[in-house]
């Protein structure tokens, strides 16, 4: 049965649902320690406070599952990633179907969707750019490629939440996207998770929790999918300090990936002593706090949450242009960014350089400024007023349509 809404007047402030929406979200994989898992629990639960029923689907949910939120697990098997995926999104929509669901929200590129949550650089850009004609042939990149243009075509319908406006002028050039199906979420950063403590504790801290000497000198990468996130570049650049200074510095790596390439590579280098990999973690605020400096060389990142999230920890950030909130850095002067084109022995100088500046503290509390700005912009609602509104007005035009 069709459902009926009640639509505010346009003269209020918030013309948005005032009854209960059945909302669906669905995300490959969640693990408690990304940035899209994270935002995507908070915009679930921020819904379901508000009285409207959230069903997640998934197809591996790690960690606890908070209470009020209908999680579907759906398991699939196969050799293929991209096969499991397909598998996935059909036993999915079959679930949906039967649920009468208002609204679909995918935070993975795939058909039929209301909304999506583009929290990754676009596919064909990076497909065209940075690989080979044989890659673009493969069938598992040919779909990935359909998806996307599901999404960004200009004759599609689907809504696009942009956590970063970076990746706009590339899905336009390729796919047409009106700018109206573009809606900007200001950055996010939680008061309560970032709330600074001592530093001279936090720097204890760090060091006692990977054995590490009292006065060694520390850069923290974070993130998941290490390739990505250049710890490749930071183990070369570490490699070529001078042996004075590379004997007291270390490089921990918090983040869901394989370790063992990058284990090899240090290994190679000579480098293995000084570098600690571990796996995602609850601490993050805690270990940006006692870190001395928060590296992030991303390759393409289409935000870098982990950026204004170090800076939130008035921690110096030596990061790459390619990410998209590598600009913060440049706004708040509170770092360095290396530009394109990449070059390791740039990197190299500019990881010298933060060992030895003087102007680390000074870095570090230029970004804290920023980054509690940016606090004051978004409480973390904006995602869920956003979807509401969207959800509306989609179901206001089906109803005109019944009529």
């Amino acid at each position: 049965m069709q459902k009926v809404l009640y639509v505010a007047s346009p003269s209020m402030k918030q013309p948005w649902a005032l009854k209960m929406l059945k909302f669906a979200f669905i995300i490959f994989k969640y693990f408690p320690y990304g940035g899209m898992q994270r935002d995507m629990l908070r915009t679930a639960l921020t819904l379901t406070a508000r009285g409207h029923h959230v069903d997640i689907y998934t197809m591996a949910w790690q960690g606890e599952q908070p209470a009020g939120l209908r999680i579907h697990v759906l398991a699939q098997s196969g050799w293929l990633n991209y096969k499991r995926y397909q598998a996935f999104i059909r036993a999915t929509f079959e679930q949906i179907d039967r649920a009468e669901t208002d609204f679909i929200v995918g935070y993975n590129r795939m058909q039929h969707l209301d909304a999506h949550f583009a929290a990754d650089p676009c596919f064909i850009e990076r497909a065209t750019h940075q690989r080979n004609w044989l890659y673009r042939l493969l069938p598992r990149v040919k779909w990935f490629a359909e998806c996307e243009r599901a999404i960004f075509a200009a004759d599609a319908s689907t809504d696009i939440l942009a956590v970063s406006l970076t990746e706009k002028t590339c899905f336009q050039h390729w796919y047409g996207t009106p700018d109206e199906r573009f809606h900007y979420i200001p950055p996010f950063l939680s008061s309560t998770r970032f709330a600074l403590q001592d530093r001279t504790q936090m720097r204890t801290y760090l060091r006692q929790a990977f054995a590490f000497g009292a006065d060694d000198f520390v850069y923290l990468l974070t993130g998941s999918g290490f390739h990505m996130k250049g710890l490749d570049r930071v183990i070369h650049a570490l490699a070529a300090l001078p042996p004075t200074l590379r004997a007291h510095t270390r490089v921990v790596a918090v983040g869901q990936d394989n370790p063992r390439d990058f284990q090899k590579l240090a290994h190679k280098l000579g480098v293995a002593d000084l570098i600690t990999i571990a796996k995602g973690r609850p601490d993050i605020p805690q270990l940006m706090q006692g870190a001395d400096v928060c590296v992030h060389p991303a390759r393409r990142e289409n935000t870098g949450l982990v950026i204004l999230e170090g800076m939130a920890c008035a921690t110096p950030m030596l990061v790459t242009d390619t990410c998209g909130y590598a600009h913060f850095v440049l706004e708040a002067d509170a770092g360095l960014v290396c530009t394109s084109p990449y070059q390791q022995t740039t990197f190299n100088q500019l990881f010298a350089q933060m060992r030895v500046s003087p102007q680390l503290a000074d870095w570090g509390q230029r970004g804290l400024t920023l980054a509690q700005r940016l606090m004051q912009a978004n409480d973390g609602c904006a995602e869920a007023d956003i979807l509401e509104r969207l959800a509306t007005q989609r179901l206001a035009s089906r109803r005109q349509r019944v009529i």
